[in-house]
């Protein structure tokens, strides 16, 4: 499964970073992967928490594909 983020659709809000480890901020609080700049990364699909994170975000910022 991959998960990406579409940083125009983040509006900050912090729910993602609560759920998962996977997501960090940029210094304007829009969100990003912890480990990585890419805008799109690999999990298990055992991560009941990202899945979580990306099921939780309000604007749909983030996607599974």
């Amino acid at each position: 499964m991959k998960v990406s983020i579409i940083p125009e659709k983040c509006i900050a809000c912090g729910l993602c970073q609560t759920y998962s480890k996977l997501f960090d901020y940029q210094d304007d609080g829009i969100v990003k992967f912890t480990d990585t700049n890419d805008s799109q990364v690999e999990i298990s699909p055992s991560d009941k928490d990202t899945i979580l994170a990306v099921k939780s975000c309000p604007t749909k910022a983030l996607i599974i594909q």
